[in-house]
């Protein structure tokens, strides 16, 4: 607890320093990884993040110290060169794009650890701590570090912001930008420059192997709580500057433990609760909105044969003849039987079940609902009216009033359905 109230009230200011080019980071990274988890070029974020390593340690070399200029030229190079070879196959081979990222991937990867074996063999007592490239140390970040990398996520934060516009036509509709005069091909130039970058700040703080994590997931996560993508951008950053922070305090109450795994593990767990619980797209809000269906679905099938034989001046159904209009559903007919009871829908009396005019009403609307329906897929859709039924099966439960009054003034007001059938209306409609 002591640990954990030092490191959040900032009472060493290398800390204050820690957190803020963790969030800066988190942010930038964040917003490229929206974009490219929407232009469906997650894999591209993968490979330039392995990519940059022989850069590094180029950087390292030529610097003979972990200078931040030089590792970020050097990394910066090389994730381009890898970008550019990634294009160039693409438009000159007939290799498959996912073939062409994961070569990438792995032969500068392998070419990265060859170059970082031979420098620690090197016998340079500046090498000490390089390793931290692979999978991150964000304690380990010295200031000087922090205002270059910080400095570059700023950068990459109000570029994307100032041209969300560009950006967001090079996304979702890049011909249609095109058309009208917007210079795509170097709106998605500058895009790629901006990933490179913040792949390149990342590397120190999460590493080079877990890097592509923190471009993708944020988005991921954020994409099952909203369609809007202004909202889309917030949810993103802020996952991953929580996600940030704390696989920073796991480092800090840990020396050895490195930040990117944790990071990656924070993460993780705010894509699972996401994919769990976000209201519309979540997995437990839609088994909770597909049972309510289901349940609705047996309710009124239920309230729709009690009116049918009311029509058929049959005034009660007895549960036998109710079971065997539905032999498989029979727990869930008793569940909307007991339901309606409880509602006052329907009344029984011994083992037979009778509408109450409250239960008439209801059944009417489900029924007229049903029937409009099939009169509307016939007579606009053309559909042959033995083939109407199933359908009108499944809407019945979800056409609103609204939708029912639209219906009616197209089908002008009709009084028979495809079948010949009279389509009952309320009394105060007639």
């Amino acid at each position: 607890m002591e640990d954990f109230i030092y490191f959040f009230t900032f009472q060493d200011p290398s800390i204050t320093w820690v957190v803020l080019g963790i969030t800066l980071l988190g942010i930038g990274s964040a917003y490229v990884g929206t974009f490219s988890f929407l232009d469906k070029k997650a894999l591209l974020g993968d490979a330039i993040s392995h990519a940059v390593l022989p850069g590094i340690c180029l950087g390292f070399a030529l610097a003979g110290e972990k200078d931040p200029r030089y590792i970020v030229t050097g990394a910066f190079l090389s994730g381009a060169l890898a970008t550019f070879l990634s294009s160039w196959l693409k438009k000159n081979t007939k290799l498959s794009e996912d073939s062409i990222i994961a070569s990438i991937l792995s032969i500068f990867f392998g070419i990265g650890i060859v170059f970082l074996t031979v420098l620690q063999k090197s016998g340079n007592p500046e090498i000490a701590g390089l390793n931290s490239f692979i999978f991150g140390n964000a304690i380990g970040i010295a200031e000087a570090d922090l205002l270059v990398y910080g400095g570059l996520s700023l950068t990459i934060i109000l570029v994307l912001s100032l041209f969300l516009k560009e950006f967001r036509l090079m996304v979702f509709d890049p011909n249609f930008g095109q058309a009208i005069g917007f210079p795509i091909q170097g709106i998605r130039f500058v895009f790629n420059v901006l990933m490179i970058l913040a792949v390149v700040i990342g590397i120190q703080a999460i590493g080079v192997v877990l890097m592509a994590a923190l471009l993708i997931t944020p988005a991921a996560a954020a994409r099952f709580w909203t369609n809007r993508l202004s909202t889309l951008l917030f949810l993103a950053g802020l996952f991953s500057v929580i996600s940030g922070i704390m696989g920073t305090y796991i480092s800090f109450v840990l020396p050895k433990m490195p930040t990117g795994p944790w990071v990656v593990v924070f993460l993780s767990l705010i894509a699972l609760l996401s994919f769990l619980v976000a209201p519309k797209s979540g997995l437990l809000p839609r088994m909770l909105s597909r049972r309510r269906y289901v349940k609705q679905m047996h309710r009124d099938h239920l309230m729709k044969a009690l009116y049918k034989a009311k029509e058929a001046q049959q005034e009660q159904m007895s549960l036998e003849e109710i079971h065997a209009l539905y032999p498989f559903h029979r727990s869930n007919i008793l569940a909307s039987l007991q339901q309606l009871l409880r509602q006052g829908f329907v009344a029984q009396q011994d083992q037979s079940i009778s509408l109450t005019a409250k239960g008439v009403s209801d059944a009417m609307r489900i029924v007229r609902l049903h029937r409009l329906w099939e009169l509307y897929l016939n007579e606009f859709l053309h559909i042959a009216p033995d083939h109407v039924h199933e359908s009108a099966e499944q809407m019945e439960h979800l056409l609103t009033p609204e939708l029912e009054a639209m219906l009616e003034q197209r089908l002008n007001y009709p009084t028979l359905d495809p079948h010949q059938v009279t389509i009952p209306r309320e009394a105060h409609d007639r």
